[in-house]
């Protein structure tokens, strides 16, 4: 008779409630595909008394977490806790140590000590699996790692920050701002009381560098992310966008260059009839280029109890089955040490959106700035005249592929002419 797999969980709020439910719901289908019993024998939270609408009467409980590692019934550690440091990071660090496998959702641990975990669970012959940690239920980290194992991959790209996406979303179909936008999403409960996280590009940077690092076999380069926030996107942009042919989307983008590993979130004009600009509201997508299977797609909830719980129970069944892999793809003795390449040294077309004042020769200004920076427009939009003298009117302009450190530059000009009234718009234009 084959034993069962024993699982401590810590932490449960919503996923890890999801994880214990989704256990206990589907046992039978997950014995049958894994061949063993998955059976959590311990758990560890905050509070004893929140009702969480699970039956814990069966398990042990421990008020320390760290004790889930100590635990001699526990054969594998499912850490739901979050946080880069602090007690998740020793229950980590503490279950690997004892030789124990670990499934986790935590992308900000893994960003900034994810190769040193790696080193740790390989030491201790033991899974150290992240499923969950990138795109929710989107089984990417499975496809870039064993799915698409025998591409060379040159791009990884997608949405991976489902509240920001929801607010661009709302905002497009909308037309309106930033702030109201957040705030109803805030009510919702599709974004946190403090959504920085979300809306500032952290959490999409965090899932990028763990995606380049099974990409590109590369050590987790988490500080090397250049991160942009949705924060200065206005309907205004997202109007002008529409009229363009564009959307606008907060993307994650990982790609080789000569100069190294470019990984980059930020806001960016897509073309509207691409496939990912019509992945909205809450929703993610993995784009991954490979040089043997081309362009592959991979979409669907990117957050939330049950998208997330499916993810740490497939970990948990790879586990059960004996099935494991590197937790980055190869061994981290083969994880390459890559250079990053500066986001000054990006190429590609921009979008700028100027503010000025609406009298003869603001445009000649403008245009002899970019031609001193060998910067060619593409198409220039003026609509409207100012309804009385002093006030602004919007110029926008789309430029050819330019060098960003030229492109910075010469808005640092331009932002000091008297004609201009507020500080410009800048978006990234992804040629996807």
């Amino acid at each position: 008779m084959t034993l069962p797999l024993n699982i401590g969980i810590a932490g449960l709020g919503t996923v890890g409630a999801g994880v214990f439910g989704l256990l206990a719901a589907e046992a039978p289908t997950l014995e049958q595909r894994s061949g063993r019993r998955l059976r959590v024998v311990a758990v560890s939270a905050r509070s004893r008394d929140k009702d969480r609408g699970i039956d814990l009467s069966a398990v042990r409980w421990h008020d320390d977490p760290l004790a889930l590692a100590a635990d001699p019934a526990v054969e594998v550690v499912v850490e739901l806790i979050g946080g880069a440091e602090g007690v998740a990071r020793s229950l980590v660090e503490a279950a690997l140590a004892r030789g124990k496998p670990v499934v986790t959702a935590n992308k900000a641990l893994l960003a900034i000590h994810g190769t040193a975990l790696a080193e740790a669970a390989e030491s201790a012959g033991v899974a150290l699996a992240f499923e969950a940690a990138v795109a929710g239920g989107i089984p990417i980290v499975k496809a870039i790692r064993e799915g698409l194992a025998a591409n060379a991959i040159s791009r990884v790209f997608g949405i991976l920050n489902g509240t920001s996406n929801y607010i661009l979303t709302q905002m497009q179909e909308q037309g309106r701002d930033f702030a109201a936008v957040l705030a109803e999403a805030q009510s919702l409960g599709y974004a946190e009381a403090d959504p920085g996280f979300d809306v500032d590009g952290i959490d999409a940077a965090h899932k990028l560098a763990l995606l380049a690092s099974l990409a590109f076999n590369a050590r987790v380069n988490f500080p090397s992310v250049h991160v942009e926030g949705i924060r200065h996107v206005s309907a205004r942009d997202i109007a002008f966008a529409r009229e363009l042919g564009y959307c606008i989307k907060l993307l994650a983008i990982a790609r080789l260059t000569p100069l190294g590993l470019e990984q980059r979130v930020h806001p960016c004009m897509i073309d509207a009839d691409s496939a990912i600009a019509h992945v909205s509201d809450v929703f993610n997508a993995v784009v991954v280029e490979g040089n043997l299977a081309d362009r592959t797609m991979f979409s669907g909830r990117g957050a939330g109890a049950g998208p997330t719980a499916s993810a740490v129970v497939a970990d948990l069944a790879d586990i059960a089955s004996g099935r494991r892999a590197p937790a980055f793809g190869v061994p981290t003795a083969s994880l390459k040490t890559l250079a990053a390449s500066p986001m000054a040294a990006h190429v590609g077309p921009y979008y700028v959106r100027l503010m000025v004042s609406d009298r003869p020769g603001v445009i000649a200004d403008i245009t002899a700035v970019l031609r001193d920076e060998r910067i060619s427009i593409a198409s220039l939009l003026q609509h409207g005249r100012a309804a009385a003298p002093g006030q602004s009117v919007p110029v926008v302009m789309i430029t050819h592929e330019t060098v960003e450190v030229a492109m910075l530059r010469a808005l640092e000009r331009i932002a000091g002419l008297d004609a201009v009234l507020e500080p410009a718009r800048m978006i990234r234009i992804e040629q996807l």
